[in-house]
């Protein structure tokens, strides 16, 4: 179940990232940052549950590794953001360090 969390605490990271994102829009502001504290605050205590089995480098490492690639792909998808062979190979390695975090446990 520890994983189960662990992955859910890497979605709900890429939601504040895009709250502060929509709080930089003036009419979203408010709406954005309380989508942050929300996302936050969901995504820590998920994570507070996974590191009760799993060691802390490894919980973190998977934690930020889903929320980066996840927060780069809405980047591409919704907001425009730049994209090259370079930046996708960088998310594979992201991708491919938390497999390998995974398979190592």
């Amino acid at each position: 179940m520890s994983w189960v969390y662990l992955v859910l605490a890497g979605l709900f990271e890429i939601g504040w990232p895009v709250g502060l994102k929509m709080a930089q829009e003036p009419q979203t502001r408010w709406t954005g940052i309380a989508v942050a504290v929300a996302f936050m605050c969901v995504s820590g205590f998920l994570l507070w549950l996974a590191q009760r089995h799993i060691p802390i480098g490894t919980a973190y490492a998977v934690w930020t590794g889903i929320g980066a690639a996840g927060t780069f792909l809405v980047g591409v998808l919704y907001y425009g953001d730049p994209t090259s062979f370079a930046r996708y190979m960088g998310v594979a390695l992201i991708i491919g360090g938390v497999v390998t975090l995974k398979l190592a446990h």
